[in-house]
Parts: C-alpha cells; structure tokens; sequence
C-alpha cells in the first residue's frame, strides 16, 4: 500500500496521544492474529485534533479487528476481550474475529455475506471511509496503518458511506445514533 499524505500526521497524533498507545501496547501484548485496532478510536483522534478540542471524544467501545480462521466460535471473540480486559480493565473492548463475521451478519444485519480473507480486507467493509482505518504497533513501536480508501475523507472531515456492507439506510441511522454532526459541526456528510 502506497504511502498516503496524511500518513505521517496520523502517526504523530498517535504517537502524542497516551491514551491510543497506551490501547495499542496492549492490544500488542496480548496479540491475537492479523490485529488491528481502529474505527472510532482513529476517527475521534483526527476529528478532535481537526475541532481544536482539548478534551478527547471517547469513542462508545475500542474496535479491535483480528483474524483467526482456526477458531470462529463466539468464544474466541470473547476470549480475547477477556484477556484485553484483564490487562487494561477500564476500556471498553470490542474483538471480533473477522474470520467468523460472515458466520453471524446476516443475523445481526440482514445481508448475507461471503467470508474475509484478512483483517484488511474486513477494514475495507467498515461503514464509513472515513473509519475505514486502523493501525496496528509493531515490535519497534512503528506504526503500521491500514487505509483502504486513503485517509483523505478522515483528514477532511468527510463522512461518506462505505457501499460495501451499509445501506443508506443504516448509514443514516448510524449518523443519528452516533451524533456526528453534534460532535463534530465541521463534519461534511456526503449523502449518496
């Protein structure tokens, strides 16, 4: 993957937050397979950086994506929370194994959808492209960042629907429920 222009300006923001290390050091300690870590804590960093705000937007949960084909249970998923909880209990963890997620979409979403073959593959369905970023920390504490449609619509404060998985009508229902406008005014949403 080709580096983006804004790559390196989300490194440093990373790199000066202590709280998105602090979440990345551990999910590296715990490494389950393929991690990455993004979504809203990505989003919420940049967008508050680009407000000017001194107070960070605590994103709902902290979206950590792995990819293990050996186990697709429930309890995997659940595992790793565990294991990510027990060594920073004060956040509110989310992993899913992105290997199984076609085994319960449907369900929860009402689409059938085939199976992932990889973490960054299953970043590039995430609702917005904007959120369609994550990073992982690498043992020499670089960081590896995984962007899909770039990190323009992220750094430009564009909030645009991914069509790879989200209707227009979930992406609506996320705007309201997620409160983006109220969060971030300078937010463009880009219906279509």
């Amino acid at each position: 993957m080709k580096p983006n222009k804004y790559d390196e300006e989300l490194r440093q923001l990373i790199i000066q937050s202590e709280r998105v290390m602090t979440i990345l050091r551990t999910v590296r300690r715990c490494d389950p397979p393929d991690w990455l870590v993004g979504a809203g804590l990505i989003r919420n960093l940049v967008w508050d950086h680009l407000h000017g705000y001194s107070q960070p937007t605590p994103p709902r949960d902290i979206d950590v994506a792995f990819f293990d084909p050996a186990d697709l249970s429930p309890e995997r998923d659940a595992a790793v929370t565990a294991e990510l909880t027990a060594v920073l209990p004060d956040v509110a963890w989310e992993a899913t194994n992105q290997a199984a997620v076609h085994l319960w979409y449907a369900e929860k979403f009402g689409k059938t959808v085939p199976p992932l073959t990889s973490t960054i593959e299953a970043i590039a369905t995430w609702p917005e492209t904007a959120t369609c970023t994550a990073v992982r920390l690498l043992s020499d504490d670089s960081l590896h960042i995984v962007a899909p449609f770039g990190l323009e619509d992220l750094f430009q404060m564009v909030l645009r629907r991914n069509p790879a998985r989200v209707t227009q009508a979930q992406f609506h229902k996320r705007l309201q429920d997620k409160q983006i406008r109220q969060k971030w005014p300078l937010v463009q949403v880009i219906d279509g």
